[in-house]
């Protein structure tokens, strides 16, 4: 007996999108909003690695949350172990990454979030591109650090990696870091230190994202 074989057409992306259709929240974010006591939103922290962005995330997270915000970090590192760990450090591999990122940091903003995201983020072509998917509520925070700073702290051994030929366009060695011109705050963790840099972060949240 033949088996009967079912050939299957292709379906074109377009025709797989013209079979979404997003079902929103019956919870408006004003709502969650005024449930939380705080507006929600993105502060993308951009930086060199080493300059710090994780290290005032996390101490941030702490605060916020022991004022009872609702506060929640996408980490570059943590992301690219899971969600993204199919993408390689190309343009293209980064600029993906970066667009998956700004969509999670999105629906987390959507949900009453305060959403502290650090990436190296290097173009600002690319960040700007994040600010438009995020849109509502977006704030860039420049962490800034001398790259000598960076390369004598490497607490993760990457600048030395990078510098023996180990890894290829890393940020700083050999690809370079465009700063943003106009960054909503900029903190300088070559000039202060872990503790004030945190305070800043912390006090600038405050001051945009409380509910007065």
């Amino acid at each position: 007996m033949m088996d009967c074989v079912v050939k299957k057409e292709a379906v074109s992306p377009l025709q797989t999108q013209n079979n979404i259709f997003p079902d929103g929240s019956k919870i408006s974010r004003l709502q969650r909003n005024e449930r939380f006591g705080h507006q929600s939103g993105v502060l993308w922290l951009t930086g060199l690695s080493g300059s710090g962005k994780s290290t005032i995330a996390t101490g941030v997270e702490k605060l916020l949350f022991k004022y009872g915000y609702l506060v929640s970090i996408l980490d570059g590192d943590t992301v690219r172990s899971g969600l993204n760990s199919d993408l390689d450090f190309s343009v293209e591999g980064r600029q993906e990454n970066l667009r998956r990122v700004a969509e999670v940091a999105s629906l987390f903003a959507s949900s009453g979030h305060i959403v502290l995201s650090t990436l190296i983020s290097p173009q600002q072509q690319t960040r700007d591109f994040v600010k438009q998917v995020v849109s509502h509520n977006f704030h860039t925070i420049y962490i800034k650090a001398d790259i000598e700073d960076c390369i004598d702290r490497d607490p993760k051994g990457l600048y030395k990696k990078a510098m023996a030929g180990g890894i290829e366009h890393f940020t700083g060695i050999g690809q370079s870091y465009e700063p943003p011109p106009n960054p909503d705050l900029l903190i300088d963790t070559s000039k202060h230190d872990t503790e004030t840099c945190q305070m800043m972060l912390k006090d600038y949240i405050i001051e945009h994202f409380f509910l007065k």
